[in-house]
């Protein structure tokens, strides 16, 4: 019997599950930012959806990380991680949505881009 082809990916699916994570922090807002939902606390981006920008491949999202922690998930799991264009050198983190990711440790990780962009201080919209 021949294998069953993957399951389709649903990138407006992933982006409403991204959304909500993104959206239950402090002081978080969304507005499109290069044709892509992008979510913000207070004026400074901390995620952006990744939709196959310049058709990488791939659906997910880029976010803010802690310092260090690119090249650790990077090397911990390059197929799960990888280094955006435009902002991966400011050591923003990529993340694929489309390999069945583990949503407890995305909210991990866009909690941890909400800090790292909002500090400790209350995200009341600035």
């Amino acid at each position: 019997m021949p294998a069953l082809p993957p399951p389709a990916i649903d990138p407006a699916a992933l982006a409403d599950r991204l959304r909500g994570i993104c959206l239950a922090l402090p002081g978080a807002s969304e507005r499109l930012s290069h044709g892509e939902p992008t979510f913000f606390a207070g004026r400074k981006a901390f995620v952006m959806f990744d939709n196959d920008h310049h058709q990488a491949g791939h659906v997910g999202f880029w976010c803010a990380a802690p310092e260090g922690a690119q090249r650790l998930l990077l090397e911990a799991d390059p197929d799960q991680f990888f280094r955006p264009p435009y902002v991966g050198h400011r050591g923003w983190l990529g993340v694929r949505l489309d390999r069945d990711p583990d949503w407890d440790e995305i909210t991990g990780i866009v909690a941890a881009a909400h800090r790292v962009v909002g500090g400790r201080r209350p995200l009341s919209g600035d």
